[in-house]
């Protein structure tokens, strides 16, 4: 039977040391087979769910039956049962992820995709989203589909989000021995006006942190060695900002939002609205905002420049808004941090001649500049 053989390869692979498949070919191709696992089990549970296998055992429902015989939690069996209906209407998704191609998470992100308003683009665009799931990062393939939603459904996308401005809150409350608990939710646009404050702050925090332990210490200190913990700052953070928002002098300058307009880049690169972060919003949810924010525009010209002068040290202004605003994230294949957290660096560096330019300059975040500038350990 293919499932005794299933667990014969399964126990055979088991007993091989994990070291000996543990370089990128191995990881990659592991990787892929459990996608394909994951597709057959769910193709496997919706043919489950749908024949009524689970009713003589007096389950529920197939999700039933999958959290007390399977012992999974009921999140995950919702999840299974979920993804299995949602197959019959997604046929290259499907056949995708049955090769390995994409992942359950990329079909969760299909199936939410699909209305009785989108529905009918869905079947006519499904292989194109299918595609640039295998094209982009997983992040990059979510932004990918906001866009394409905002196209096929603009009237529910608008709606959503004034939904979720609707839905903003903040619970505060005091607790057992003067503990206070609290919870918030904030639509995009207004969780990340405070999140950039807070981490502003934190990291202020962190940096006091870290100079007083290295004094202390006489050298570089751990992370496990500063006075507080980063959710300790954080906390720390959000009542500096409160001490702050008591204190700020009458007449004192309202920070704003600063909205970027990029002019020509969808006829380069396509459509654009979305956050520093990468969340797509959709342009409605802006109007609220205008009367308060900043408005700046960044004119794109073939290939990347963003018209906004060379031998200037570092990227400072104008020149560094540019490339923030070109490149929107560091330029490392692999990361996928905001532009704003990054560090503008030349492609050819300063100490070679390069020029402080759009054309040499790059954002990259701490970690890969750092990476990019460590020498090589002298021969012998």
């Amino acid at each position: 039977m293919e499932l005794d053989a299933l667990v014969e390869a399964l126990d055979a692979l088991c007993e091989v040391d994990p070291a000996t498949v543990a370089d990128t070919e191995s990881i990659e191709v592991l990787q892929r087979q459990l996608a394909r696992l994951d597709a057959l089990v769910t193709q496997a549970t919706a043919a489950f769910d749908t024949a009524g296998n689970w009713v003589p055992d007096g389950a529920r429902n197939a999700a039933a039956w999958l959290t007390w015989r399977c012992r999974l939690p009921r999140g995950e069996a919702r999840r299974q049962v979920r993804r299995g209906r949602a197959l019959s209407h997604l046929g290259a998704s499907r056949t995708a992820w049955v090769a390995g191609d994409i992942t359950g998470a990329h079909l969760d992100v299909m199936a939410g995709l699909r209305s009785e308003v989108t529905s009918e683009s869905l079947e006519r665009d499904e292989q194109l989203l299918v595609n640039q799931a295998g094209d982009l990062s997983f992040q990059g393939f979510v932004r990918a589909t906001s866009y394409w939603r905002q196209l096929a459904d603009p009237d529910g996308e608008a709606g959503d989000a004034e939904a979720a401005r609707a839905g903003r809150d903040v619970y505060l409350a005091q607790s057992y021995q003067g503990m206070w608990l609290g919870q918030m939710t904030l639509d995009p646009i207004s969780g990340s006006i405070v999140a950039g404050e807070l981490e502003r702050l934190e990291q202020a925090l962190f940096a006091a942190d870290w100079q007083e332990a290295e004094a202390s210490l006489g050298r570089r200190p751990l992370h496990a060695e500063l006075a507080r913990t980063s959710a300790q700052r954080r906390a720390d953070a959000l009542v500096e900002m409160a001490t702050r928002s008591k204190i700020a002098p009458r007449g004192g300058r309202y920070p704003a939002p600063l909205f970027t307009v990029l002019v020509g880049w969808e006829t380069l690169h396509g459509r654009v609205c979305e956050l520093g972060d990468g969340t797509v919003i959709p342009p409605s949810v802006l109007t609220d905002w205008l009367d308060v924010a900043e408005l700046e525009r960044a004119v794109f010209t073939p290939p990347r420049r963003v018209e906004i002068g060379a031998r200037t040290r570092l990227f400072t202004g104008a020149a560094r808004r540019a490339l923030e605003v070109r490149d929107r994230q560091c330029a490392h294949d692999t990361c996928e941090v905001p532009s704003a957290a990054c560090q503008a660096d030349h492609i050819l560096p300063f100490a070679m001649g390069g020029p402080t330019t759009q054309d040499n300059g790059r954002m990259l975040c701490g970690f890969h500049n750092r990476l990019r500038n460590q020498r090589p350990p002298p021969d012998g």
